[in-house]
């Protein structure tokens, strides 16, 4: 057990995932005409009033500090420059839609380790009027995937589903994006991709965050064609040039002329393939042709009264996090925040709701998937029952039990008329498979790793997956992305959340859920908040340094938890209804910030 933790714990420390969260409150010209009743909305007297938080004494982040106040619209997120383009492309008119796919495609630009346009991801979208959507474009297996392919002849994975192009999985970003567009933006698609396109023809100045991060995943992109890009001289611009991406540049002009059609069957499509036969990938013009996004129904739960909008599968974010919380509802009264008793509720909810994501979930078109009840209250309250209140369960015992019964970036926009926009979309690692498309400019992902390659072997989060989740042709794998929208139990928009950072994103952006709900903390501290995470396996609760008293930690230990440090779990990015405005924050464990008006 020792070593799968040191071993997790290595691959943890190499996912490193952006997230944004972007609140988009309107353009300027609606301003001039809003009403005073929809600006009530923003300013509802009775918002609860909210309860100073106390954090342990060794913990890094400071309690009591307020978010990013903005009184109409404000963009928080891992990077500053992909903010300043939602809010610009709001002043200019704009709607939530249109600043979240402007903010996607600078964020391609500006933050290329997860922004992306070959990685893909979902989109959770509640209108003001009170109809929901939910956009899948996820990426899905080449034609020519097979369940298998990363096992080699001695049995043991081959590392192919990490690095190098037959980890990529079919990308989807361009196409979800531009259909989000399609359905619900109000301004020209030239006009909400023109920022991006500045940035990247003219280019942008390099901060210590992008030269790092270029630094420390050579190995990964040095292999590969972007090595020309951003290791001219063998090392990564340095901090204060300019970064100019002129291939990146024209495919942008290309998408913004073409929408996604030049992507997935034109020149750009040629040069993904190109890029697939110099390096032994899968993906053809057949597999880029073929690729649709999927409209689904949103995922809704209620929790104390509260309501939740998240994503379905092929996502498992939303599941689980609606299993964990009907769980924690159904186990009794709520505990102090930070004591053993919290701590060990959650934990054991979490347990319990990995069990069933890792062996029920995957994409519903290839597998049936227990929606219903892995989301009902019903189950929830037998699942409740089955935790001791004094002592841990073990995982192998739960799951026969219950059998019967990170790169990635996220972002959150609302706009002045109540209409709301979660998306998380990733290239899986930093710069996703390291595989550069040549005369494009940007990475592939390697999502395949996100397939259950063997049964029973770890991925690179230290997920046990089951067969629900194997590799087939052209099947969306299970994704932990966990864009979520909290309604008050008025009915108004409160909370727009979603994380970073691989299955760890379902744990952050719960108990920041949690932590609003349950404890009535500010932003500030729900996000500066210590986290847990327990994925079933390893059996075993993470906890942040610092983030727990000793006497709890020894507490939790005599009642059978093996507890164990993380540096961080996961970074999220929150937008919240506030008196007079919004409220809108990058987590203190990343290197962002917000951007409001």
């Amino acid at each position: 057990m020792d070593r799968i933790h040191a071993r997790t714990l290595r691959r943890f420390a190499l996912k490193k995932k952006l997230v944004l969260a972007t609140a988009i409150v309107t353009g300027s010209a609606w301003l001039l005409a809003a009403t005073p009743s929809t600006r009530q909305v923003a300013g509802d007297p009775a918002i609860p009033k909210r309860v100073p938080a106390v954090f342990p004494a060794g913990w890094r982040f400071p309690a009591g500090a307020r978010a990013t106040f903005a009184p109409h619209a404000i963009v928080a997120g891992d990077n500053r420059l992909a903010a300043q383009v939602g809010a610009q492309v709001m002043k200019q008119g704009g709607n939530a839609v249109d600043a979240a796919v402007a903010t996607g495609f600078a964020l391609a630009v500006t933050f290329p380790e997860a922004g992306n346009l070959g990685g893909g991801g979902y989109m959770v979208i509640r209108m003001a009027d009170g109809r929901t959507d939910a956009l899948d474009y996820r990426e899905t297996a080449p034609l020519a995937a097979t369940r298998d392919m990363y096992v080699g002849a001695n049995g043991k994975l081959n590392g192919e589903s990490t690095i190098g192009s037959k980890a990529s999985g079919v990308p989807g970003a361009v196409a979800g994006l531009i259909e989000a567009h399609r359905k619900y933006g109000v301004l020209p698609i030239s006009r909400v991709l023109a920022p991006a396109i500045s940035l990247a023809s003219e280019g942008f100045i390099v901060d210590t965050t992008l030269n790092r991060s270029l630094a420390s995943e050579k190995y990964r992109i040095g292999g590969f064609a972007g090595k020309s890009v951003f290791f001219p001289n063998g090392a990564p611009p340095a901090i204060g040039s300019r970064l100019v991406q002129p291939q990146l540049a024209r495919t942008l002009r290309l998408i913004a002329s073409s929408g996604s059609r030049d992507f997935y069957r034109g020149t750009i499509a040629d040069s993904i393939v190109a890029e697939m036969r110099r390096n032994g990938g899968l993906i053809t013009k057949e597999d880029l042709a073929r690729y649709q996004p999927i409209w689904r129904q949103p995922l809704r739960s209620s929790y104390r009264g509260y309501s939740l909008i998240s994503m379905p599968p092929s996502s498992s974010g939303g599941t689980t996090i609606t299993e964990m919380l009907n769980i924690l509802e159904a186990y009794g009264p709520i505990s102090a925040f930070g004591s053993a008793e919290r701590i060990h509720a959650l934990a054991s909810a979490s347990q319990r709701a990995f069990i069933d994501r890792n062996s029920k979930l995957g994409d519903p078109a290839f597998v049936r998937v227990p929606l219903s009840t892995l989301t009902s209250k019903g189950y929830a309250r037998a699942v409740a029952k089955t935790i001791s209140r004094d002592h841990a369960d073990a995982t192998t015992q739960l799951a026969s039990e219950l059998r019967e019964g990170n790169e990635t970036t996220h972002y959150s926009v609302v706009d002045g008329a109540g209409n709301a926009v979660a998306t998380t979309t990733t290239l899986n690692d930093l710069y996703g498979s390291g595989v550069f498309v040549s005369g494009a400019g940007f990475f592939l992902n390697d999502e395949m790793d996100d397939f259950t390659s063997r049964p029973g072997t770890p991925n690179m989060y230290g997920l046990i997956q089951g067969a629900a989740n194997s590799i087939a042709p052209g099947k969306r794998m299970l994704s932990a992305m966990s864009p979520t929208i909290v309604l008050d139990p008025r009915g108004n928009l409160l909370l727009v959340t979603g994380a970073r950072g691989g299955p760890r994103i379902i744990s952050a952006t719960s108990q920041i859920i949690l932590n609003v709900i349950d404890h009535r903390m500010s932003l500030f501290d729900a996000m500066s908040a210590p986290r847990i995470h327990h994925q079933s396996l390893p059996d075993s609760i993470g906890v942040e340094t610092g983030g727990i008293e000793r006497s709890v930690l020894a507490r939790l230990t005599q009642m059978g938890h093996y507890v164990y440090d993380l540096r961080g779990i996961a970074s999220a990015a929150s937008i919240m209804r506030v008196k007079g405005g919004y409220e809108g924050m990058d987590d203190p464990r990343s290197h962002g910030g917000a951007v409001g008006f």
